[in-house]
């Protein structure tokens, strides 16, 4: 399980760079890496009531049914 959390860390690194700390992307740009959205480190849900899921210092959660929105850090809200 550890390396299948370190390879969605090391899809959502390259996906965002070193710069950006929010970043929305269409969902499929993550299943085209095989990102295996069941796997996270942790979760957090926000004021709004949305899920955040972690993978170690990067998160996701669905935007729409068609985009994700990924963060750098822990920017919760």
């Amino acid at each position: 399980m550890d390396k299948i959390l370190h390879r969605n860390r090391s899809i959502l690194l390259e996906i965002m760079g070193k710069k950006n700390e929010k970043l929305k992307v269409p969902r499929l740009t993550l299943e085209d890496k095989k990102f295996q959205f069941k796997y996270h480190t942790h979760y957090h849900i926000n004021s709004a009531g949305k899920i955040m899921h972690f993978v170690y210092d990067f998160g996701w959660m669905d935007f729409s049914d068609d985009e994700v929105l990924l963060v750098k850090g822990k920017t919760l809200e």
